[in-house]
């Protein structure tokens, strides 16, 4: 099976690849629209400033790939800062538009809880992962359920329904695994998540190969 790691220049995509290898896939990393098409499925990593990713997919031509995705309903997974491109808009920085294919803004965490605690920004290290529900690309939930985070920003004001698993951080319901359709992110850093990571890895690799990544 063939994956394709989508290249704009704002991700890690090294650590990326070798996970994917290691669970037995080819890896394309390509900036080119025809051979990611090519691909059973596409990553789209991320690190960095959200305004700075969607100019860089801007510049790149890239954002049309997006458009033959959803058209073709090929499995995409965006992990970190990737998975914050697929909602609406983001307010790092200023107001950013994103790829819209998740309802929901990208906010900053305040720093402060609601008794007024504060409590450290980024959002770094491990944490654990509470399921709202069961996707269908999972044959089980994981029994090891800590995972790696890195980041300054969440989503908020998501659709429900779209909610995989989340992690506490503060006073806020961070969205940790988020899925519409055959499209799914995680906000953490599954190629850095030890056993856990490696097991939603595969199980989604081992949809994407039976034709079952959907919700």
């Amino acid at each position: 099976m063939k994956i394709g790691v989508i290249d704009y220049g704002m991700g890690n995509l090294f650590s990326v690849e070798q996970a994917i290898k290691r669970l037995g896939c080819e890896v394309v990393i390509s900036a080119d629209q025809k051979s990611l098409l090519q691909c059973d499925a596409l990553i789209l990593p991320g690190v960095g400033a959200f305004q700075d990713a969607m100019k860089k997919l801007q510049d790149t031509g890239l954002v049309s790939l997006f458009k033959e995705v959803i058209a073709t309903k090929k499995p995409l997974l965006g992990i970190c800062l990737g998975m914050q491109l697929l909602f609406e808009k983001s307010e790092e920085n200023g107001f950013w538009q994103g790829l819209g294919i998740f309802n929901g803004c990208i906010k900053q965490f305040s720093g402060k809880d609601a008794s007024g605690k504060s409590y450290r920004v980024p959002h770094m290290g491990w944490n654990d992962l509470q399921f709202a529900k069961a996707p269908t690309w999972l044959e089980q939930l994981p029994k090891e359920r800590y995972v790696y985070f890195v980041h300054s920003y969440f989503a908020t004001d998501m659709d429900e329904e779209n909610l995989v698993a989340f992690s506490e951080y503060g006073d806020s319901k961070v969205p940790g695994i988020v899925q519409k359709g055959f499209v799914t992110g995680m906000q953490f850093h599954p190629e850095k998540s030890g056993e856990c990571g490696v097991y939603l890895l595969q199980q989604w690799l081992r949809s994407v190969a039976k034709g079952v990544a959907v919700s």
